[in-house]
């Protein structure tokens, strides 16, 4: 793969990543919750769902989906009603900075695994990532040359560009909710979860592309 389609890859891939789309959203709240600390096991949860969405992408899935109306639309009405019903719960959520805290304190290991698990989830179930990716990536492989190699790269790489923007997006809700009045931190998480709830809908009108 030559350095150029590389970098090229990289500032698509960044731009894409950068603008926020849910396992983001996620990010940023889980920081102004829970802290960075505890909003690592979201961002490990998506970047597991890279692996999953590029590699099912390189066997053919995309493909699939992109084809069969019936296992795009499954897959497209589980996406859109996980990300409402997080958007739902975000909303309902009190959100005040004791709230946060006392949720900080109470923390355990079963739901630091949920926080990765949301994360993966959101991902897992959006048809449009395998689609997107089945447009995207081939535009980047050489055709010549061991494509599995070539994919594996491309999933290192964007896994890493999507760690480290939902690493920022944690560290900016982890200090700004700390300069944030209860009312404030309250509308942070409500703002997120409305976001949410727009994806969710922006998802279940989305349509596969005729063939």
């Amino acid at each position: 793969m030559h350095a150029t389609t590389l970098l090229a890859f990289i500032t698509v891939s960044f731009i894409g990543i950068a603008t926020p789309g849910p396992t983001v959203l996620l990010a940023l709240t889980n920081g102004s919750r829970f802290g960075v600390r505890r909003a690592l096991a979201g961002m490990v949860g998506a970047v597991l769902s890279d692996f999953v969405l590029i590699g099912a992408v390189a066997i053919g899935l995309g493909a699939l989906l992109a084809a069969s109306e019936f296992w795009f639309s499954a897959l497209k009405w589980a996406g859109a009603a996980y990300l409402a019903f997080l958007g739902i719960m975000m909303l309902r959520s009190k959100g005040t900075i004791d709230g946060m805290l006392r949720a900080n304190a109470e923390l355990g290991k079963d739901t630091v695994l949920s926080i990765g698990l949301k994360s993966f989830m959101v991902a897992v179930t959006n048809p449009k990532g395998y689609l997107f990716f089945s447009a995207f990536l081939p535009q980047f492989i050489d055709p010549v040359a061991p494509l599995m190699a070539q994919y594996a790269i491309l999933a290192l790489v964007f896994a890493a560009l999507d760690f480290a923007i939902m690493f920022g997006y944690a560290v900016f809700g982890s200090r700004a909710v700390r300069f944030l009045k209860a009312e404030g931190a309250k509308w942070l998480e409500r703002a997120c979860g409305g976001a949410l709830l727009a994806l969710a809908g922006s998802l279940a009108l989305y349509r596969r592309a005729a063939n």
